[in-house]
């Protein structure tokens, strides 16, 4: 059996809780026995011999980090997940650079670690070296991160796939976060009359955004992913060195808080206005877009015009799409669909799971 510790049971941790109790109910559970024996947030943290009880799990809140929980301490955690019996793998759901810090101490306990979170992967190198380093046998621990990079969308299986068999990495392109692929998918487009301030308005509304707009319209999120990918593709990128557009006007980057620089976002309306004109007379729609393109030095995070026959152009909603261009792929592979939200991310996490447990034969016939 894979024993799972879940660091950071928020909004992914739960959903992929509960596609594990699922599991674990199903006739899958033979073959691929996984279930959870540990769980810690900011406060309290609990760590079982043997599986959670299904019922407790549906209500961890209360059943497993309820009264009867210990202190969180994320190095006596692991210290006790690294003394129980069989293969375990450590689930980190936070977007913490503490936490990433502490994958090499898992790894070298003989832990597994599968992660949505990005930072170890596109902090400083030294980090991400460090972890090849500690997961390059093929016997010892091992590192999935998936979803770092769209979250369920299989993107560095098949950027490994590429690199693993020998294909040259030319170009990879794609619109990597949801909430600028569904800010001009709808501002971008011929016929579309809302302003830029009202399409990020209506984001913000439905929840797409982070609190703070700027936070996704300055571009950090997609350069940490460009990142990765690069990085996986064989290049050293950084986030430091990685040329990023910043979309936030400028006069807006420093403002106090994120409702004021919605109640000022109009003001620039005919800035973005006249760009969305200028290509659209152009036959072109404005994208949001990551592209690693280490053969000539050519990686970047920017604002660009696409013809509308481009697949980037018609794009819908908030999809991501992420085209590969390879020695092989001359006409790119492209991988387009969901790349954010809790039940696709736990998806991501789960797959990666799964591999782990294939990768070391785990099966119900190993317990």
């Amino acid at each position: 059996m894979l024993n799972v510790a879940i660091v950071g049971p928020g909004l992914v941790g739960s959903a992929l809780i509960q596609q594990l109790v699922a599991h674990s109910q199903s006739s899958r559970f033979g073959r691929l026995p996984i279930a959870v024996i540990g769980i810690i947030n900011s406060k309290k943290m609990a760590v079982s011999s043997t599986p959670f009880a299904v019922g407790d799990l549906s209500e961890w809140k209360t059943k497993i980090l309820g009264s009867t929980a210990t202190a969180a301490d994320l190095i006596q955690f692991a210290s006790s997940l690294a003394a129980l019996k069989g293969p375990t793998a450590v689930v980190d759901c936070t977007s913490s650079d503490a936490i990433a810090e502490l994958y090499p101490l898992w790894l070298s306990k003989g832990l597994h670690v599968v992660t949505p979170n990005k930072k170890a992967f596109s902090n400083d190198i030294s980090l991400f070296r460090k972890i090849q380093n500690l997961t390059a046998s093929p016997t010892g621990p091992s590192i999935y991160h998936e979803a770092t990079v769209g979250a369920g969308l299989p993107v560095l299986s098949t950027l490994n796939d590429l690199v693993s068999t020998g294909d040259k990495i030319v170009k990879v392109e794609g619109i990597f976060s949801g909430t600028l692929s569904y800010l001009f998918n709808n501002f971008s487009i011929p016929g579309a009359t809302q302003k830029f301030s009202e399409c990020v308005a209506v984001a913000k509304a439905s929840g797409y955004t982070e609190p703070d707009p700027r936070d996704d319209l300055n571009g950090m999120d997609v350069a940490r992913k460009v990142t990765i990918l690069g990085r996986v593709a064989g290049y050293e990128l950084s986030t430091n060195t990685l040329p990023v557009e910043n979309i936030v006007p400028e006069e807006l980057r420093s403002v106090s808080t994120a409702d004021e620089f919605m109640t000022r976002l109009p003001e620039f309306d005919e800035h973005f206005k006249k760009l969305n004109d200028e290509a659209l007379a152009s036959g072109s729609v404005l994208r949001y877009v990551g592209m690693v393109d280490g053969v000539n030095n050519q990686s970047s995070v920017k604002l660009a015009r696409y013809p509308l026959d481009h697949p980037f152009a018609s794009l819908k909603g908030s999809d991501n799409i992420i085209a590969f261009t390879t020695e092989r792929f001359p006409n790119p592979l492209i991988v387009q669909g969901a790349g954010a939200g809790a039940a696709v991310t736990a998806f991501g996490i789960f797959a990666d799971l799964i591999k782990v447990c294939e990768r070391f034969d785990i099966s119900s016939a190993k317990i």
